[in-house]
C-alpha cells in the first residue's frame, strides 16, 4: 500500500520562521552613531565571532564579549557594547500563525525543530513557552555540527525516525534549503507564512 503522505516529518528552523526579533532600537543606536543599518549584525554573525558559539565550543557572554571586541574595530569600546546589549536584548517574540500550522502538522507526523543556535536556546524555547512545542530539538550548540553541513540533517530525520527522502525541511536562508535538497529532502524556503500554508497543505488538506 502506497504511502498517501507527502512526507513523514517536518523540520523547521526557528529564527526567521518561528521566533522573530525587533531590532528597532538597534537600528536607531546604530543611525545615531553613525553606522550603517545592520552593522552590528554583520559584526556578531560573522563566522570567526559566531561558530564557536552555534557549536557550543563557547557560552553566549563570550560570544558578546567576541562581538564587542570585533565592533570596537569601528566604534569606541562603550559604543560597541551598546550596539551588541541592544542585538541580544532584542524583544522577540514567536509567531502564532506559524506555531498554529505547525501544531496542525504534529497531528499528522513528528515536528523537530533544527536550529543553529547557542547553548542558551533552551532558555529561550522556555522564555517563549515552547519548551514542549517540538516532538525533538537538534540544535548546532548540542550536536557540534551547523546547517549547512550534512549531517546535522542526517542527525534530524534520525531524530525523526523518517528517511531524509521522507522530510519536508523549511527554512529562511537560501543555502541551508539548498543543501536539503541535495540530501533528497522536500525543502522549502520560508519568506512568510503562504510558503509554510502551501509547504503544508498536501498534509492538512
Amino acid at each position: 500500500m502506497t504511502n498517501p503522505r507527502p512526507y513523514d516529518a517536518v523540520l523547521c528552523d526557528f529564527d526567521g520562521v518561528i521566533r522573530f526579533h525587533d531590532q528597532s532600537e538597534l537600528t536607531e543606536l546604530e543611525r545615531a552613531m553613525g553606522l550603517a543599518e545592520g552593522t552590528t549584525a554583520k559584526v556578531v554573525f560573522a563566522p570567526e565571532v559566531d561558530r564557536p558559539a552555534l557549536l557550543g565550543q563557547i557560552t553566549v557572554e563570550q560570544w558578546t564579549e567576541a562581538a564587542e571586541a570585533a565592533l570596537a574595530l569601528q566604534v569606541p569600546r562603550e559604543q560597541a557594547r551598546a550596539l551588541v546589549t541592544a542585538f541580544i536584548k532584542a524583544p522577540a517574540r514567536a509567531d502564532e500563525d506559524v506555531l498554529d500550522l505547525l501544531r496542525r502538522a504534529q497531528a499528522h507526523v513528528p515536528v523537530v525543530l533544527v536550529t543553529n543556535a547557542t547553548l542558551d536556546l533552551e532558555d529561550d524555547l522556555a522564555w517563549l513557552g515552547l519548551s514542549h512545542f517540538a516532538d525533538e530539538v537538534v540544535s548546532s550548540a548540542r550536536v557540534g555540527v551547523v546547517k549547512p553541513d550534512p549531517r546535522i540533517y542526517e542527525i534530524a530525520a534520525e531524530r525523526a525516525g523518517v528517511p531524509l527522502g521522507r522530510c519536508l525541511f523549511v527554512d529562511d536562508r537560501a543555502e541551508n534549503v539548498e543543501a536539503a535538497r541535495a540530501l533528497g529532502m522536500t525543502a522549502v524556503l520560508f519568506t512568510g507564512l503562504p510558503d509554510l500554508e502551501t509547504a503544508l497543505a498536501p498534509l492538512l488538506g
